[in-house]
């Protein structure tokens, strides 16, 4: 069973930014990414990528987040810059095969009971955002 334990998170003011880490506890063999989920709001998928370097962003944080991995470390990242109130939410780190469909846990009431397509789930960070 991979573990993936997530750091970073806290209180910032909008315009700052944050870099995020995730560790596995062993190689996932899957891509890794970042969801997010505000209070009272459905689970968002923010960012993925896969050890090819590849990437895929929503677009409410294109051009703003940046996702890497070090694959020797087992670790993914991302960096958010130019952070805004509505980037306020929980961030949880995400493992699932290429072939899932990581769209369509966003949606889900709560992110880490979307297991049919994201095979595992980070314990979430907490990120505040205030104006």
């Amino acid at each position: 069973q991979v573990q993936l334990v997530e750091s970073g998170g806290g209180s910032f003011q909008a315009g700052g930014s944050l870099k995020f880490a995730c560790s596995a506890s062993s190689d996932t063999h899957r891509l890794m990414g970042w969801f997010r989920q505000a209070p009272g709001t459905e689970c968002e998928l923010v960012a993925i990528t896969g050890a090819n370097g590849n990437t895929y962003y929503a677009d409410s944080v294109k051009g703003r987040f940046t996702i890497s991995q070090d694959n020797a470390k087992n670790t993914v990242y991302l960096q958010m810059n130019g952070l805004k109130p509505e980037d306020t939410a929980t961030y949880y780190c995400a493992a699932g095969f290429v072939g899932s469909d990581w769209g369509y846990c966003s949606g889900a009431d709560y992110c880490p009971t979307c297991t049919a397509t994201i095979d595992y789930w980070g314990q979430g960070t907490q990120v505040t955002v205030s104006s």
